[in-house]
């Protein structure tokens, strides 16, 4: 049998997240495919990087949380969205990386094909025990 948690302990998990990559996280979006983790050096296009609000994550309910906020920013490039990383304040470290698009992907944005100057958002964003 696999080990098992408790809500409580699922829930703190998640908080724990958004707590070790810290307030005003940055949301990088890139052309192409993820690297093999979130240590390995980032790869494609870099096509917008928008600063999260302070507390970009909603408080862990029932083994879920979701973005807080309005997360908005201008395209600095031009291309397909492929994949996204959350990096710290500093930009140093990358602590989530997932896929991006408009549907079907981990973090949904109000369009995949970008241009630069244009305005960026992400509709939907969560994080569940099953990503922990």
């Amino acid at each position: 049998m696999a080990l098992q948690y408790g809500l409580t302990i699922n829930n703190a998990r998640l908080d724990a997240i958004e707590t070790t990559i810290g307030a005003s996280a940055k949301l990088r979006i890139y052309t192409g495919s993820a690297p093999a983790n979130c240590a390995a050096a980032a790869t494609g296009t870099l096509l917008v990087e928008m600063v999260l609000p302070s507390d970009w994550m909603a408080a862990a309910s029932g083994a879920s949380k979701v973005k807080a906020g309005t997360w908005t920013g201008t395209a600095s490039g031009t291309g397909t969205s492929g994949y996204f990383r959350i990096v710290d304040n500093a930009g140093a470290v990358a602590g989530i990386q997932g896929t991006a698009g408009m549907s079907g992907t981990d973090l949904i944005l109000n369009n995949s094909s970008l241009a630069t100057s244009q305005t960026v958002t992400v509709d939907t964003f969560s994080l569940s025990t099953g990503n922990v």
